[in-house]
């Protein structure tokens, strides 16, 4: 049966060689058999794949994360003697492929026992040297389960919406290719089974971001955001490189389980080296989940298309620190200090981009704040050790952001274009269907009760203030941050379909709703932004939290501390407390920008320095702009004008000075014997005086 296995990727090789043969040498090659022959070899490939999905479990594993580089593959080398159609076909097909493999194996996992659900697969050696030995090998549990449904899941709708809104471009195959790669290195990233491999997906993602966000490089300002973000996230890379080199000297491996089930034994508790891996493991979150301070690339990532925006914040680079830290639950028990930096670091994150969304007026602009601020509730939750909460909170926000942020490119689409919220107004009777979802996605992330956002962010609240981990002020943090997303995403709301029509006459004129082929994938979002915040209803309300239940065998290393326990009643309060705030933000929300629009001028106007500030992202941008970016150079320019006149100053001077000293000595070779008769005169006078 494993023979099997080399004729899946085969068939689509034969098929693209076929259409790449005849499409060159053959001038009646249409269309037609060239999409016969593309899906035949697609179907063929997919049927091996079903068939071996119940004779094998690794197979499925390795292959949903394999397909995606194929069509990857495919879309680079033969896209653009393809048509469009067979690209999206390839493109969005290997996606669902991929996503059909993920459920056949989530289905396989839940159906053993919670202690045997550890499914290691090794595909091959990768290398020997010493004591360091490496596998190419993959890991399915209930971590990698969740996440490996979230990427292919919200990747196939975006890759479906993809479609509609990337027709027409002229490098459609070179887009599909590189959104089939970002899957695969965001899969390789979930699922491998060891740091080294996680750290391949770590880098490929950070390379997929480049790509996509500088897709459109003839725009100057594209190529700068794509060189900003792959820069950023260097910085964090190196940290860790470092934190992943310090856990080879103290345990010998960098394999997950030879790590983890051994952290307890080789590492004590509160230690300086369990501490020092955490942070600097934390540093690369920071980088690619964009906590402070290394936050500023994630709002410039909005010159990409707005699929590419999409998938980035929803479903798979900017979740991977948040993912990386649940991973590594066992190693950030044992460091109190470290999980206190990466709560209050979450914390302060959340806060500080929430504020950052009250005064910006790009549409994409306002959803990447409110981006960088969910995911300091993501880290807040690990950082109190919920972390079955935070990734609870990962998974509706790729649901509600993924929803927010295609609504979002449909507003565009109808716009021609434009992308100031101040250029809009009054779309709802115009784009009535994007107005709906658009109003689904605003309610879940504000955490309306009864939808998804409103039970993992309100399980985020609760462990931030009933965790051991936990604190008063965290959950102040918080419910604060709560009702600033209330009032900035219904701000976003309000500017773009309530109130007056603020467009010029052309663009009003050309106002259409979106085609079905980027309606649907936003219907089906804003089902799940709705209903998936129900496979985690918290026991205080009825519910068996069956989502922390099923992850809990990844915590199984995790060092416990028993907190004190409270009731039922304060945890309503609570809840109270939250939904209170957070419709309190809809309040003035309602109030400033439907009811009396008049009202955030007025205060722009009083108080034009504070409202300047905020505008201005706080001159975050400007000061690394003048500390890092202007200080580097000036060091470096430093630097050379040093090695020009100092360095090699020296060396030219040395040569210099032995060049005029011979030529001042050879004077004294003159070849006159009177002047040798007066030399040895002189130095006899100077002797004798």
């Amino acid at each position: 049966m494993f023979d099997f296995i080399v004729l899946i990727p085969l068939f689509p090789a034969f098929g693209a060689f076929l259409n790449g043969i005849y499409g060159v040498f053959r001038s009646n090659w249409a269309d037609k058999p060239s999409h016969t022959i593309g899906i035949a070899s697609i179907g063929l490939a997919f049927g091996l794949m079903l068939l071996l999905v119940y004779k094998m479990v690794s197979v499925p594993i390795v292959l949903l994360a394999l397909v995606p580089a194929l069509g990857a593959f495919l879309a680079f080398i033969f896209g653009y003697r393809w048509s469009d159609k067979l690209v999206s076909i390839i493109g969005v097909g290997s996606i669902g492929i991929s996503f059909i493999l993920s459920v056949l194996a989530f289905w396989k996992l839940i159906h053993l026992e919670p202690e045997a659900r550890f499914i290691e697969v090794v595909f091959y050696k990768w290398m020997i040297s010493g004591d360091l030995s490496l596998d190419i090998a993959f890991l399915l549990d209930p971590l990698s389960a969740v996440m490996i449904l979230v990427v292919t899941g919200v990747g196939f709708l975006i890759h479906v919406y993809s479609v509609g809104y990337m027709h027409n471009d002229p490098s459609y195959p070179r887009f599909f290719a590189y959104l089939n790669l970002f899957v695969f290195f965001m899969l390789i990233l979930v699922m491998a089974n060891n740091f080294p491999m996680m750290f391949i997906g770590w880098e490929g993602v950070g390379l997929c971001s480049y790509l996509l966000i500088g897709f459109w490089f003839e725009d100057d300002y594209n190529a700068y955001a794509g060189n900003k973000a792959f820069i950023v996230n260097r910085i964090g890379d190196f940290g860790f490189l470092l934190g992943m080199f310090l856990i080879f000297v103290t345990f010998g491996s960098l394999n997950y389980k030879d790590v983890f089930e051994t952290a307890s034994r080789v590492l004590s508790y509160n230690g300086f080296t369990v501490t020092a891996i955490t942070l600097l493991l934390f540093v690369g979150a920071t980088g690619k989940s964009s906590q402070i301070p290394l936050y500023v690339w994630l709002p410039d990532a909005m010159a990409g298309p707005t699929p590419v925006s999409a998938l980035i914040h929803a479903a798979t680079m900017v979740t991977a620190g948040v993912y990386m830290v649940a991973r590594c639950n066992a190693l950030y028990t044992l460091a109190p200090i470290s999980m206190a930096v990466v709560a209050t670091i979450g914390a302060l994150t959340a806060i500080f981009a929430a504020s950052m969304g009250f005064a910006q007026r790009d549409i994409k602009r306002i959803l990447a704040y409110s981006t960088i601020s969910q995911l300091g509730y993501m880290f807040l939750g690990v950082g109190v050790a919920a972390f079955s909460a935070g990734i609870f909170h990962l998974v509706t926000h790729a649901f509600f952001k993924a929803l927010l942020f295609l609504s979002a490119g449909s507003v565009i689409h109808a716009m021609g274009g434009e992308q100031d919220v101040m250029k809009m107004g009054g779309l709802k009777g115009h784009i009535k269907k994007t107005f709906i979802v658009s109003l689904v996605g605003t309610l879940a992330i504000a955490g309306a009760p009864g939808l998804s956002g409103f039970f993992s962010k309100d399980e985020i609240l609760w462990q931030a203030y009933s965790s051991p981990y936990g604190s008063v002020f965290l959950w102040a943090i918080g419910v604060i941050t709560a009702g600033m997303t209330a009032f900035y995403m219904f701000r976003w709301l309000f500017l773009i379909f309530f109130g007056e029509e603020r467009m010029d006459h052309e663009t009003k004129h050309h106002i259409h709703e979106s085609p079905n082929v980027m309606l649907v994938p936003l219907y089906i979002l804003a089902f799940l932004s709705i209903v998936g915040g129900y496979i985690g209803i918290p026991e205080s309300l009825g519910g068996k939290n069956h989502f922390h239940h099923f992850l809990e065998p990844v915590t199984r290393y995790a060092y416990k501390i028993e907190g004190p326990h409270y009731s039922h009643a304060l945890e309503y309060a609570l809840m109270i407390v939250s939904v209170a705030v957070a419709f309190a933000g809809f309040a003035i929300a309602y109030i400033c920008y439907v009811k009396n629009p008049s009202i955030p001028v007025k205060f722009a106007e009083s108080y034009r320095n504070i409202y300047r500030w905020v505008y201005n992202k706080y001159f975050v941008d400007e000061l690394y702009e003048f500390l890092f970016v202007k200080g580097t150079l000036n060091t470096c320019f430093g630097l050379k004008a040093f090695d020009e006149k100092g360095i090699d100053g020296a060396v030219n001077g040395t040569g210099k000075s032995l060049y005029w000293s011979s030529i001042l000595t050879s004077k004294l070779q003159t070849g006159y014997i009177y002047h040798y008769v007066w030399g040895i005169v002189l130095g006899l006078l100077i002797l004798l005086f």
